[in-house]
């Protein structure tokens, strides 16, 4: 789930966090962020009030947060290379064109840690075996 905003800070992440719940199709029992300024206390306390756990990562240490810094990298090789150079400073427009790469990124895109599913196909398939077992 991607998104952007205006400022980084604790009220747009816990806001990011409230859209991220919003959208994900299963529910979310643990967020693990780095040590910034917008995951502390009132952003810590957000998580917590949903019933889910928080876990920071040790400072200075991103390869911790491996997923995270992977999806990064493929958004900043593939989805800003679409733009071709594009500067949008609409963040409204920012965000639909987010969207449509997101959809693009869990729908339709190979992934090869995945051998070569979608995320959306992998998460099919890994529910229809739980609901098998």
């Amino acid at each position: 789930v991607l998104r952007i905003y205006p400022r980084l800070n604790q009220k747009t992440a816990i806001q990011f966090l409230d859209y991220v719940l919003q959208r994900l199709p299963f529910q979310v029992q643990v967020v693990q962020t780095d040590n910034g300024a917008e995951f502390q206390s009132a952003f810590h306390w957000h998580v917590l009030d949903k019933g889910i756990a928080h876990i920071y990562i040790k400072p200075r240490t991103p390869r911790l947060n491996g997923k995270v810094e992977r999806s990064h990298r493929i958004d900043a090789e593939e989805f800003y290379r679409m733009l071709e150079g594009v500067v949008i400073d609409d963040a409204e427009l920012f965000n639909d064109k987010l969207r449509e790469w997101e959809d693009y990124y869990n729908y339709h895109r190979p992934h090869g840690g995945l051998g070569g599913q979608t995320p959306y196909e992998r998460l099919k398939q890994k529910t229809q075996a739980q609901a098998q077992a």
